[in-house]
C-alpha cells in the first residue's frame, strides 16, 4: 500500500504487509523499491516481515542531502524527523526495537547507519549493503549501538572499503557486527541476494 504524507510538499511511503502478523519490521529509504524487496522475501522461508519505505526525493542531490548528515545538516534533520517520527507513526507496527531494523543500500546504507546510530532505541538492527562514503564513522561513536549487518562485494572495492571501515569502527566500540564480503558488484541483484539473509539475522533466525 502507498500513501502520501505531509513532507516536502508531499512524500510517498510504501508498505509491504505480509499475510501473517508481522514479527519483524524493516524500515528503509528508497521506498520505490519496496515491491522488489517484498518479492525477494516472499520467495524466502522467513517469519512474516513488514517493509516500510519512504520514497526518495526525485533530485539526486536532495536525496544525498537527506540520506547523509554531512552535506546539509538542516535538510538531513528534517528528513530524519519525517522518517523516524512520521513514517513510523503511519506504519503503527507496535513492534519493539528488538524487532525493528533499518535497511539501505549504497547511499541508503548511509541513511540506515546514521539513523541506527542516532536512534538505537527505535532501530535494534542496522542492515547496510555497499555503504557509500558520504557518511563515515563519527568519533567518538555513541555508547549505545545497534547490532549491525554489513555486506559488500569483491567487485566494488570502493564500497567494500567503506563497509570494512564501518565494521572495524563498530567492533572496536563493542557493537555486535556481521561483515560479509562475497563475489558481486554494485547493484540490485547483488543486494537482493543478501536481503533475505539480513532479515533472517535481524529476526533472530
Amino acid at each position: 500500500m502507498t500513501e502520501t504524507l505531509d513532507f516536502d510538499g508531499g512524500r510517498q511511503v510504501t508498505a509491504y504487509i505480509p499475510a501473517g502478523a508481522a514479527e519483524t519490521v524493516v524500515f528503509t529509504g528508497d521506498g520505490q523499491s519496496v515491491p522488489a524487496w517484498a518479492g525477494v522475501l516472499e520467495a524466502a522461508d522467513l517469519p512474516p516481515t513488514m517493509i516500510v519505505g519512504a520514497h526518495h526525493a526525485e533530485d539526486e542531490t536532495l536525496r544525498l542531502h537527506e540520506y547523509s548528515p554531512g552535506f546539509d545538516p538542516r535538510r538531513f534533520a528534517a528528513h530524519e524527523r519525517f522518517f523516524v517520527e512520521d513514517v513510523r507513526r503511519w506504519a503503527a507496527t507496535g513492534l519493539p526495537a528488538s524487532r525493528t531494523a533499518v535497511f539501505g543500500a549504497s547511499a541508503g546504507a548511509e541513511l540506515a547507519l546514521a539513523l541506527g546510530l542516532r536512534h538505537p532505541d527505535v532501530y535494534g538492527a542496522v542492515l547496510g549493503a555497499s555503504p557509500g562514503a558520504g557518511y563515515r564513522p563519527p568519533t567518538p561513536l555513541p555508547v549505545r549501538l545497534p547490532q549491525t549487518y554489513l555486506v559488500a562485494g569483491t567487485g566494488e572495492p570502493f564500497f567494500l572499503a567503506n563497509a570494512t571501515r564501518w565494521a572495524d569502527a563498530l567492533r572496536e566500540a563493542g557493537a555486535e557486527v556481521v561483515m560479509t564480503e562475497r563475489a558481486g558488484s554494485h547493484g540490485d541483484a547483488f543486494w537482493q541476494d543478501e536481503f533475505p539473509l539480513m532479515v533472517a539475522w535481524a529476526s533472530g533466525r
